[in-house]
C-alpha cells in the first residue's frame, strides 16, 4: 500500500485514514527523512492525528538536491513540437534546486520574461544511492525509486529559445512546483506506473490530459540506466521525466518554420515572439494553475497542487 508523506516548514506527517500523523524524526532533508523508515512506519500505525486541510504544504523534496529532467519525452508532445517521435534520443537537462516551490505558493514571474509556461511532470524522488556505472535493472527498480511527486515545470521560452539551453530558463525561483506528497510505492505498485494519468488546468480549462501509457517514450528504468552512465544521484534528488502535449508552446506550420530557418537568428526569435505575443495560452498574473496525477482507479494518487501566477 501507498505511503502518503507529507512536509510543512517545521515538521514531517504521514498521511492516515483519520488524518496527518506527525512522524517523529529529526530528519530536515527529505534524504535523511527516507533512512529514517523507521519512524515512518510508526507514524502510518498512528491514530488521530491534524487535518490535512489545516497544514500549510511544503515541497516534499527539500532543496539543495539535484534536480535533473528528461527532455521532449512523451509521443504527444514531441510531435506538438513538431519533431518526429522516432528521432527522438534520451536527453537530460539540470534545473537549479532553488527552484523548487511549495504546491499550493505563488509561480512568480520575473520582469524580464515574457513567455511562461507549464509542464506536468512525474517526479522520481531517488531512494538509494546511484553512483555512476550502478546497474538498474527491472528487478531492483524499486530499491533506486523511493517515490513519485507531482511537479509542474515552469519554463520561461523567449529565455529557453533564443540561448538554445534550459538551465536558466527554467531554474528562476518558484517555477518548480513541487507536491503536495511524496507517495511511497512499494515495487508492485510501481508497475502500475504506465496508469498515471497527467492533468493540468488553467483557471479551470484542461490543458494537459494524457496517460502514461502509450504516451511517454523512456520509462524510468531506461532512464535511470543512461543517467547512470554520468550523473550521480543520491537520496532525496528529483528525476523529471516530461511532460505529455498541452504546453502554451506548440511549433509554426511547417512552411513557416521553414521560413524561420533561413533568417538570421535575431530576426526569426523576433517574428517568432511577435507571433507567440498573440497566444492567450502563456501564463498570466492572477491565472490559476493546478496539477494532478493519479491512476483512474485513484489506488495511487499523488494528489493535486494549486498556485496562483503572480508579477515580480
Amino acid at each position: 500500500m501507498t505511503t502518503t508523506i507529507l512536509r510543512t516548514v517545521d515538521a514531517w506527517y504521514v498521511q492516515t485514514d483519520t488524518g496527518a500523523v506527525r512522524i517523529d524524526t529529526s530528519a530536515t532533508t527529505t534524504g535523511e527523512l527516507l533512512g529514517d523508515r523507521a519512524a515512518i512506519d510508526t507514524a502510518c500505525r498512528g491514530t488521530g492525528g491534524v487535518a490535512v486541510e489545516s497544514l500549510e504544504l511544503a515541497s516534499p523534496v527539500t532543496a539543495p538536491c539535484r534536480v535533473v529532467a528528461q527532455m521532449t519525452n512523451y509521443v504527444s508532445h514531441v510531435k506538438d513540437s513538431g519533431m518526429n517521435p522516432a528521432t527522438i534520443p534520451l536527453t537530460f537537462f539540470r534545473k537549479a534546486s532553488g527552484s523548487i516551490n511549495g504546491p499550493s505558493a505563488d509561480i512568480v514571474k520575473p520582469s524580464h520574461v515574457r513567455f511562461m509556461d507549464y509542464e506536468v511532470e512525474i517526479g522520481l524522488v531517488i531512494g538509494k544511492e546511484l553512483a555512476v556505472g550502478t546497474e538498474v535493472t527491472e528487478a531492483n527498480l524499486a530499491e533506486y525509486i523511493a517515490g513519485l511527486v507531482v511537479t509542474n515545470d515552469i519554463s520561461a521560452r523567449d529565455i529557453q529559445l533564443p540561448k538554445t539551453q534550459f538551465y536558466e530558463a527554467k531554474s528562476y525561483p518558484t517555477f518548480t512546483p513541487v507536491g503536495p506528497a511524496l507517495v511511497l510505492l512499494e515495487a508492485d505498485e510501481l508497475q502500475r506506473f504506465g496508469e498515471l494519468r497527467l492533468q493540468l488546468s488553467v483557471n479551470g480549462e484542461v490543458r494537459q490530459n494524457s496517460t502514461v501509457s502509450g504516451d511517454m517514450i523512456y520509462r524510468p528504468l531506461r532512464a535511470l540506466q543512461e543517467l547512470t552512465r554520468f550523473q550521480r544521484m543520491d537520496v532525496g534528488d528529483l528525476v523529471l521525466t516530461g511532460t505529455p502535449a498541452g504546453t502554451a508552446l506548440t511549433a509554426p506550420p511547417k512552411p513557416i518554420e521553414i521560413i524561420g530557418s533561413l533568417l538570421p537568428p535575431a530576426v526569426k526569435w523576433k517574428a517568432f515572439f511577435k507571433s507567440q505575443s498573440k497566444n492567450a495560452k502563456y501564463l498570466r498574473e492572477g491565472d490559476i494553475v493546478e496539477a494532478s496525477v493519479a491512476t483512474d482507479d485513484k489506488t495511487i494518487d499523488l494528489g493535486a497542487q494549486r498556485s496562483v501566477v503572480r508579477y515580480a
